[in-house]
């Protein structure tokens, strides 16, 4: 139970710069999670950009280094983060493996296509290195109470399930999906302990108009599942409406209302829809429950990660398929 060295690759926004953003719930970045833990200890960081080794390095107080594969073998890190551009997480996971390195938490998604991300999903295989996945909301409160609800049949059946990922004006629908659709689809297979399966698209994906459409089923239960990714709004917004035979329950950012079926106020011998009381778990631990997840991988070395590669994997999996393949896409 000492403390735990941990070392960050890629020292941008998600690794550390969130963190002055008055807003988001804290931590709501790698470094501010390690911290808050009271377990970890930041042993150092590493970048290409000497600007953010030198700011990163004033703020933690930890040493900066330009080489990922130098940096491993000096501060030698129980817990790596890869914080890097997707492109690179195969390269910097195979680092882990080879010098290694018990857990590494690996930033989404889990590589740019599925090939790569296929090589990971082998190199957690190996048992060398377990890999936690930030698809943070497997760790966040108010999401697990969802997974239970649906679960326990809290509202009777599950019936339908609808994703819905607006990122403002212009975002390409391809590039949505294949970084924020990611957290999208796994939060999906979280809440449902299942996985979808693609049938068809309507839209054009590689657009950045309108909206396109994605029609699937959950593999398990034959249930319906739509996507709905769409451009020209001026807001974000990311949802998970499920519906069941007695119930509805909506949560996303911002977003967290339980519905139950009851005699209709509005229309005799019907039934609607009335609110549930419910208070959005506060914090969510959104981030603190991912670098929780790491430490307990680090102390029981036969734990089994509860967002593994293979998990990630299946998120692109569904990409892939509504993107026609992941091959052509230009990450941005």
């Amino acid at each position: 139970m000492g403390t735990i060295p941990a070392a960050i690759i890629g020292l941008g926004r998600i690794a550390s710069l969130l963190e002055d953003d008055p807003l988001r719930e804290k931590p709501c970045t790698h470094a501010g999670a390690l911290v808050a833990s009271g377990r970890c200890a930041i042993t150092g960081g590493m970048d290409r950009e000497a600007d953010r080794r030198r700011s990163f390095s004033r703020r933690w107080n930890t040493p900066a280094f330009d080489d990922a594969r130098a940096m491993v073998r000096a501060v030698k890190p129980q817990i790596l983060v890869i914080a890097s551009d997707p492109e690179s997480h195969t390269r910097y996971v195979r680092l882990a493996v080879r010098e290694s390195v018990p857990v590494v938490i690996c930033e989404k998604p889990l590589a740019h296509n599925l090939l790569s991300a296929r090589r990971i999903v082998r190199l957690e295989r190996s048992g060398k290195s377990r890999v936690v996945v930030n698809h943070e909301r497997r760790f966040s409160r108010d999401y697990r109470l969802v997974r239970d609800a649906v679960m326990r049949e809290q509202f009777g059946e599950l019936l339908s399930v609808r994703g819905i990922l607006y990122f403002g004006k212009t975002a390409r629908h391809d590039q949505v999906l294949l970084h924020d659709g990611t957290h999208l689809i796994d939060a999906i297979h979280y809440v449902c302990d299942d996985r979808i399966g693609v049938t068809r698209r309507v839209g054009n994906v590689r657009s950045s108009d309108s909206t396109v459409y994605v029609h699937g089923t959950l593999k398990g239960r034959s249930i319906p599942v739509v996507l709905e990714v769409g451009a020209g709004r001026d807001f974000l917004h990311l949802e998970t409406e499920l519906t069941f035979s007695a119930g509805r329950i909506r949560v996303g950012n911002g977003i967290f209302s339980w519905e139950r079926s009851e005699k209709s106020p509005y229309y005799t011998g019907y039934r609607s829809l009335a609110p549930q009381p419910r208070i959005v778990p506060s914090p969510t631990g959104y981030f603190s429950g991912m670098v929780q997840e790491a430490i307990r991988l680090v102390d029981d070395p036969r734990g089994r990660s509860r967002s593994s590669a293979a998990d990630a994997w299946e998120a692109l999996r569904v990409v892939d398929r509504a993107c026609g393949g992941m091959s052509s896409l230009v990450l941005r």
